[in-house]
């Protein structure tokens, strides 16, 4: 199971039909709009370059398109490509893609020189990379890249047809409520509801008591399970993030000790004496403990949520920087590059006891009406910008084939075909004229992308 919105879910079902999402009332609801609908979309949208052509997958896809026309601008893309591999490169190899790094991007003999650099800073960061190739080596010349692209070459696409189309995108994307999944608290953080996928990744499920917590504000509600609820829920106080980090503590020490903190195997205690012991009386930690996995659950299991780690004010970063994750590759781990220690045979059944599978596979008693299945196929919870666009971005790499068929690629400063999903005929006549007419075109100094005589349809 996924923590994504339903209407990910709803792609990948087609809308009660067909497999991969090729129903024909799927692809209607994904038409894109004429661009002049997009118009109030345009002046409201703030104009930030980090969020539009960085942190929002399509709008980086569409900017990196953008930048395809021009080669001085390609070259930065591509290094930033490089960096990002560079920093995913397991130790035993990162010295080496930091030379081809230097040597191409860098180097007045290399292929894509960025003459914008200071050779100064050049400098420093080989002796580094000789000294030893930390992860953050490129971090400055990073910072420099993108502020060179988020000035006259950000205000360069913003008047191209490649952020039309990404406003036509944006316009889809706000047809459902949004929230913003950053802002969720689970409150039931517990290894029942710790899946692994068939490659060992962890998969977060039963969202059931999870809640959309407003920027700057507080929640109430004394839910959860008991042994893994925070002091602050027990004692109905408001709170934040604060019990899943809370919870987080509890998981790590039930991993490490093979218990839970509060309670013991195959003792029943009151839930009374739980929660008592959860409020005032201290875990305890065994020899099974190295000084920084105690350091880290006892940091977790604060009772103060104020001094609760991830609780200071740096949210995830604080509990990323404990000592414990010291040689842990966070970007690497995030990207699923990293083996998981055990992978689930998918032939196996992983349960105590064959009677507990029919606990989970059906509920007896429920029938659903033709209603409730017309109601489950439109339903939606919401969207936000980057999981919403990662959803869409994986549907059509899977093959969705409603795109336009014969749309040229980003080497010709055309929008790629997966990009370009749903169209109208007006829409793909525009879009294959706007690719024919750069082809056939002079080139220029600096090209723009030109909307064809017709607009975006």
């Amino acid at each position: 199971m996924r923590w994504m919105p339903a209407d990910a879910r709803l792609c990948s079902t087609g809308g009660g039909g067909n497999r991969k999402g090729k129903s024909k009332k799927w692809r209607q609801m994904l038409q894109f709009p004429h661009i002049s609908q997009c118009e109030e979309l345009r002046l409201n949208l703030e104009r930030d370059y980090h969020s539009l052509c960085e942190r929002q997958p399509i709008g980086r896809l569409l900017f990196r398109e953008f930048c395809a026309t021009r080669p001085e601008l390609t070259r930065c893309t591509a290094f930033l490509d490089g960096v990002a591999e560079y920093e995913v490169t397991p130790d035993d190899k990162r010295k080496a893609c930091g030379r081809r790094l230097m040597q191409n991007f860098l180097s007045h003999t290399g292929p894509d020189l960025i003459p914008e650099v200071p050779r100064q800073l050049v400098t420093n960061c080989a002796q580094r990379l000789e000294q030893g190739p930390c992860k953050d080596l490129f971090q400055e010349l990073t910072r420099l890249t993108h502020e060179y692209l988020s000035v006259a070459p950000f205000a360069d696409y913003l008047d191209s047809i490649y952020f039309n189309r990404f406003l036509q995108w944006k316009w889809l994307e706000r047809r459902w409520v949004a929230f913003d999944p950053a802002l969720l608290s689970s409150r039931d953080l517990k290894p029942e509801n710790i899946l692994l996928d068939d490659h060992g990744h962890i998969r977060i499920s039963d969202l059931g008591l999870a809640v959309h917590v407003p920027d700057g504000q507080t929640i109430k509600g004394r839910v959860g399970t008991v042994g893994y609820m925070a002091p602050e829920v027990v004692k109905n106080e408001r709170y934040t993030f604060s019990p899943d980090w809370w919870a987080l503590g509890c998981l790590l020490y039930e991993m490490i000790a093979g218990q839970s903190p509060f309670q013991q195997r195959k003792k029943k205690i009151k839930r009374e004496e739980v929660e008592r012991l959860v409020k005032e009386v201290p875990e305890e930690y065994s020899e099974r403990f190295s000084p920084q996995a105690r350091s880290l659950c006892s940091q977790l299991l604060s009772k103060d949520p104020a001094e609760r780690l991830g609780c200071r004010g740096g949210g995830a970063r604080e509990v990323k920087e404990h000592p414990l994750f010291k040689k842990l590759n966070f970007k690497r781990l995030g990207a699923g590059m990293l083996e998981p220690p055990f992978k689930p045979d998918p032939q196996a059944i992983y349960c105590k006891d064959v009677l507990d599978i029919e606990q989970f596979s059906t509920v007896k008693g429920v029938e659903l009406e033709p209603t409730d299945q017309d109601f489950y196929q439109k339903f939606a919870t919401g969207s936000v910008p980057i999981p919403w666009q990662n959803e869409v971005q994986a549907l059509y790499s899977d093959g969705w084939d409603c795109c336009v068929a014969d749309v040229t690629g980003v080497a010709n400063g055309a929008c790629s075909a997966s990009l370009l999903p749903c169209l109208p005929a007006p829409s793909r006549i525009a879009v294959e004229t706007a690719a024919t007419a750069r082809r056939s075109s002079p080139p220029a100094c600096s090209p723009q992308a030109e909307a064809p005589a017709g607009g975006w349809r």
